[in-house]
C-alpha cells in the first residue's frame, strides 16, 4: 500500500429531457413556455434563421425521397461464411451427483440471463427403486466453480422436472416425482416458496412443466402419466386454474386418458400445445377451445413407445421433432399421416432430443449407450453428422444453450456432462433458412 493524496472527484450533467429551456422558465408550467414561444416567434432573427434552415431540410428530404437509405445491398450479411471444418465437440466440464446412492439427472435448464448456470433434477425414475436413504436435493450449477452446488433445492419428493421463469431468473418452477408441482425464488433460500396440496396435484410423477407467456410472468402448465394436464398460477398452488383430461375419444375419462410423459409449448403459437405420451401417440391441443373434447384438435402416430422428446423448431414452428423407441422423426404440423422424415433404427434406445435453437436444420439426440448424436439432415439424412460417445452408462436427458454452443447431457448415474461444439454446427449456413422452408 501507498499513501497518496486523496483526490476529490465529481460527476456532473444534465437531464435534457424537455428542450434546452432558459433556466427561468420551468418546461413543466404550460403558460410559461407558451409566452417563452411568442417571445421568440416575433424575433426577427428567428425568421430569417428559420428561412434558411428550411432550404437545407428541403435538400434533405428531396435526397431521402430519390435514395432508400434502408435498402439492403447483401441479402445474406448475416449469414457468417465460414471455412468447411470437420465437425467436433469438446467436453468442457462433467459436474457428478454428490450424494453417494446415485440418482438419475432427468431433466437440465439453463439460467435465461446469459450466465453459465444450470439447474438440474435428479431423481429415480424405476418403480420402487427409491432407497429409504436417497436425497431429495436437486441443484443449481454454476459452471465457472463445479466443484459444489451453487444453490441446493430442497423439495417435498424427488424431481422430475425442472424450470427456470423465462422472464425472471431467479425463479424455477418443479415437478415432483409423487405428483406435487413447487416453485423456488433463489433469493428466498433453499426451500420452496410455495407447493401444490397432494388433494388437487397430479398422482403419478410430472414429467412435464413448461411456463406460459403471460403478463404476470406466474402461469405454467404440466403433465403428467396420470392423462392430465394442469394449469397453475404460482402465486396460488393451492388449486389448478384449468384441467385438461388426455382423453383422445374427447369423452374426457380420466380411466381412458393417455399417460403424458412429454410437454411441448412454443411462445409464438400460444394457443397451441403438445402433449407426447407412452402409447407412442402425440397429441395436439388448442387451450383456447369452448369445450374439453374440442381442446383435443388431433394425433400423431408413429412410435412404439413412449415419446420421450417433442419440441418443436423454434425457426419453422410448424416442423417438430419426436424421439421415441428406436427413432428420431420429423413432422410437419399439417402432414397428419406420417413423419416427412426419420432415422434409421439404432441398436439402442433413443432417450432425448432437441433442436439447435440457432440452425433448422441441425438437432440433437441421445442414447441408452451413452452416444449423443448430432444431426444436419441437408447434409446426411442416414447418419448422425457427428457421434460422441460421451459416458459408458445411458444418457437420460439433453439441454442446449440458447448461443447453439454448449450441450448438457446428463446421464443415469447423474453425471451431467458440458460440451462445446465446433462453429460450423452452431452457425448459420448460406440458404439454410430456405432450404428448410422447401421441405
Amino acid at each position: 500500500q501507498v499513501n497518496t493524496d486523496r483526490v476529490k472527484v465529481q460527476s456532473r450533467g444534465v437531464n435534457h429531457v424537455e428542450g434546452g429551456w432558459p433556466k427561468d422558465i420551468n418546461p413543466r408550467e404550460a403558460d410559461q413556455t407558451a409566452r417563452f414561444r411568442k417571445k421568440l416567434e416575433k424575433d426577427e432573427h428567428y425568421i430569417s434563421v428559420v428561412t434558411q434552415l428550411g432550404t437545407l431540410m428541403e435538400h434533405c428530404v428531396k435526397q431521402n425521397n430519390a435514395i432508400d437509405i434502408y435498402e439492403e445491398y447483401f441479402d445474406e450479411e448475416e449469414m457468417i461464411e465460414v471455412e468447411i471444418e470437420p465437425p467436433s465437440a469438446k467436453t468442457i466440464n462433467a459436474i457428478r451427483d454428490p450424494n453417494t446412492a446415485k440418482r438419475t439427472a432427468t431433466h437440465l435448464s439453463w439460467c435465461p440471463d446469459a450466465s453459465k448456470k444450470l439447474a438440474v433434477a435428479y431423481s429415480i425414475l424405476e418403480f420402487q427403486q427409491n432407497k429409504t436413504d436417497m436425497s431429495l436435493d436437486s441443484y443449481i450449477w454454476d459452471l465457472e466453480n463445479s466443484n459444489k452446488p451453487e444453490l441446493v433445492l430442497k423439495p417435498p419428493s424427488p424431481l422430475v422436472t425442472l424450470e427456470y421463469n423465462p422472464k425472471d431468473s431467479y425463479v424455477l418452477v418443479g415437478g415432483c416425482y409423487n405428483g406435487q408441482l413447487a416453485y423456488w425464488d433463489t433469493r428466498k433460500g433453499q426451500l420452496p416458496v410455495e407447493v401444490s396440496t397432494v388433494e388437487v396435484s397430479h398422482r403419478d410423477p410430472v414429467y412435464g412443466t413448461i411456463w406460459l407467456q403471460s403478463k404476470t410472468g406466474t402461469d405454467c402448465f404440466s403433465a403428467s402419466t396420470d392423462g392430465q394436464v394442469l394449469w397453475w398460477d404460482i402465486r396460488k398452488l393451492s388449486v389448478p386454474t384449468e384441467r385438461l383430461v388426455l382423453d383422445i375419444s374427447r369423452k374426457g375419462i380420466l380411466q381412458q386418458a393417455l399417460g403424458a410423459v412429454t410437454l411441448e409449448f412454443e411462445s409464438t403459437l400460444p394457443t397451441k400445445f403438445m402433449v407426447g405420451t407412452e402409447q407412442g401417440i402425440v397429441i395436439l391441443c388448442n387451450r383456447k377451445a369452448k369445450t374439453p373434447a374440442e381442446k383435443i384438435t388431433c394425433t400423431y402416430s408413429g412410435h412404439h413407445g413412449p415419446v420421450y422428446a417433442l419440441t418443436r423448431n423454434p425457426l419453422y414452428p410448424k416442423i417438430f421433432l419426436t424421439v421415441g423407441d428406436w427413432t428420431a422423426r420429423i413432422w410437419s404440423e399439417d402432414a397428419k399421416e406420417s413423419s416427412i422424415m426419420w432415422t434409421k433404427y439404432h441398436s439402442a434406445y433413443l432417450t432425448d432430443g432437441c433442436w439447435s435453437p440457432v440452425r433448422p436444420a441441425v438437432f440433437f439426440t441421445t442414447r441408452s449407450d451413452g452416444t449423443l448424436d448430432i444431426w444436419d439432415f441437408l447434409f446426411k439424412q442416414s447418419d448422425p453428422f457427428l457421434s460422441l460417445k460421451v459416458c459408458d452408462e445411458a444418457l437420460s436427458s439433453l439441454r442446449v444453450q440458447d448461443n447453439g454452443c454448449i450441450v448438457g447431457c446428463g446421464s443415469k448415474l447423474g453425471t451431467v456432462s458440458v460440451m462445446e461444439i465446433s462453429s460450423v454446427l452452431c452457425t448459420l449456413q448460406r440458404n439454410e433458412k430456405n432450404l428448410v422452408n422447401a421441405v
